[in-house]
């Protein structure tokens, strides 16, 4: 049984349709990368399984029956607009926001505080939220999404305004969720990220699902005449061969579509004979950002 089935769902504000006739399914216990360009409809998409939308037309099934009241209490949700009060103290937060889900007593105070202790905020627990900087008060958040042990977890963007030492300190969390069997949905439009952790994608462009899959079923269905570079040098006497297709050239980085599988070798050797040092030559693979620039055509805007 999947954890969340979600069939036609659809979203208008006025003429506008947001969503359109959204599908996809989520496992048990894996990684979910609901993928698109900023408006795509990833965050409406999330607001009407959360009940805080009310679709148009459409389900939304979690464990085999249609979400309600039951499924927002075992679900954790961060929010792509952050909101605590800020008059309240760091400890009292995290402890009132897992009793609203069930959640009291000691347990949840050694479980709060060993978190506190991870981001190094155990020193701060009696602190007033608006005391911490905006990089700390997105760390409590975060704490009080999964505090309560929810089965679900939906997360959207939440990398957003995090250096990178904090990035990987919540992506260490995240993965060790879903290895507890939680399943998760990851919000993002940050393509790095999602190649990175996701197990299955869906790929949302104005309303629409354009793909979805496990993430290896979908970079092999682009990926047969690609070649990943990393590299020194030009490529510019690349538009002079007829033979490639397209290049997404990010500097020493370049995703190179040919028109044959055959084509591969050929690129190879035109890159050493025009001088390109190739540090890396992955023929036959594509990067997830790759396929989000060609299916999206959001081009000059590095996603």
């Amino acid at each position: 049984m999947n954890a969340l089935e979600v069939s036609n769902l659809t979203k208008c504000f006025g003429t506008f349709k947001a969503v359109d006739g959204v599908s996809f399914t989520i496992p048990e216990g894996v990684i979910f990368g609901l993928l698109g360009r900023n408006g795509a409809g990833k965050t409406t998409t999330i607001r009407m399984l959360m009940n805080i939308y009310e679709p148009d037309a459409g389900t939304i099934m979690f464990r085999g029956n249609r979400v309600g009241q039951d499924f927002r209490d075992r679900v954790g949700y961060l929010p792509e607009e952050r909101g605590l009060n800020t008059k309240i103290r760091v400890l009292d937060t995290l402890l009132y926001l897992a009793e609203l889900k069930g959640k009291q007593g000691v347990a949840v105070k050694d479980k709060a505080m060993a978190y506190l202790q991870r981001f190094e905020l155990d020193t701060r627990t009696r602190s007033k939220v608006q005391e911490l900087s905006k990089g700390n008060q997105q760390k409590i958040q975060f704490i009080s999404t999964f505090l309560h042990d929810p089965d679900f977890i939906i997360l959207d963007e939440p990398f957003s305004g995090l250096d990178p030492v904090n990035v990987n300190l919540f992506k260490d969390i995240i993965l060790e969720l879903r290895d507890q069997g939680k399943a998760i949905i990851f919000s993002t439009h940050l393509m790095e990220f999602a190649e990175k952790m996701c197990d299955h994608i869906a790929l949302i462009h104005q309303g629409k699902v354009l793909l979805g899959g496990t993430l290896a079923e979908v970079k092999k269905r682009f990926s047969s005449r690609n070649v990943i570079l990393q590299y020194e040098g030009s490529l510019a006497f690349l538009q002079q061969m007829p033979y490639v297709r397209k290049v997404q050239d990010f500097g020493n980085y370049s995703g190179i579509e040919v028109a044959e599988r055959s084509d591969c070798q050929r690129l190879l050797l035109d890159l050493v004979s025009n001088g390109v040092q190739v540090h890396k030559f992955d023929a036959n693979d594509i990067s997830l950002n790759d396929i989000f620039l060609s299916q999206t055509g959001a081009k000059g805007e590095a996603a």
